[in-house]
């Protein structure tokens, strides 16, 4: 008498275990962008975390990356349903970054050159889990893909990994950014497929 019978296998079989549910892999990077693409020269470009007492930690491209640069290699997920495994990328861990500041605060938003908002809580920004990026396959960011510098919160839907990104500002309590305003999960894991609120 047979124990199994065909066509109870697992979900997964044949399937990459690394792809959340309803991702498909991809090998090219889509660019997808809500408004225009700012073009930030490295000279100018600056990174600032803003804390509750009213303080700002600033830095320069120079004075970022003199932090301690890394390679990294992690699995990016998009909310679209496209994911990208194993892909290199060069970046400053925000373990650095919170060496020198000092906040009470548990949430965290991010701002963009051009406008763009992302609330991320802090927990799920330390411990190695996110990064602020200059490089990827090697290569200078470029524009389109968020150049000169992004977050990278490889752990959550890629809406959370701000492209342009220009600072973090300490919140008391998570608030919606941009596409959380327009009902987008105020959290966004892909393993949970928290697309939505």
């Amino acid at each position: 008498m047979a124990l199994i019978t065909r066509g109870f296998g697992s979900k997964t079989h044949g399937r990459d275990t690394r792809l959340p549910p309803g991702q498909t892999q991809v090998d090219d990077w889509p660019v997808l962008t809500a408004g225009a693409t700012p073009e930030i020269a490295q000279e100018i470009w600056e990174f600032t975390v803003g804390t509750e007492d009213g303080k700002t930690v600033r830095w320069d491209w120079d004075s970022f990356r003199a932090l301690g640069l890394e390679d990294f290699t992690v699995d990016i997920h998009c909310v679209t349903h496209w994911s990208r495994l194993g892909m290199p990328w060069r970046g400053v861990s925000l373990d650095r970054v919170f060496e020198h500041v000092e906040t009470s605060y548990d949430f965290v938003m991010a701002h963009s050159y051009g406008g763009y908002t992302t609330n991320v809580p802090l927990e799920e920004l330390l411990d190695g889990q996110a990064w602020i990026a200059f490089e990827a396959d090697g290569e200078p960011l470029e524009a389109e893909h968020g150049g000169p510098a992004r977050l990278v919160v490889p752990h959550l839907y890629f809406w959370k990994s701000a492209k342009w990104v220009q600072g973090l500002e300490m919140i008391a309590q998570d608030e919606p950014g941009f596409w959380e305003e327009r009902g987008y999960s105020l959290h966004g894991d892909p393993w949970t497929e928290e697309r939505y609120s």
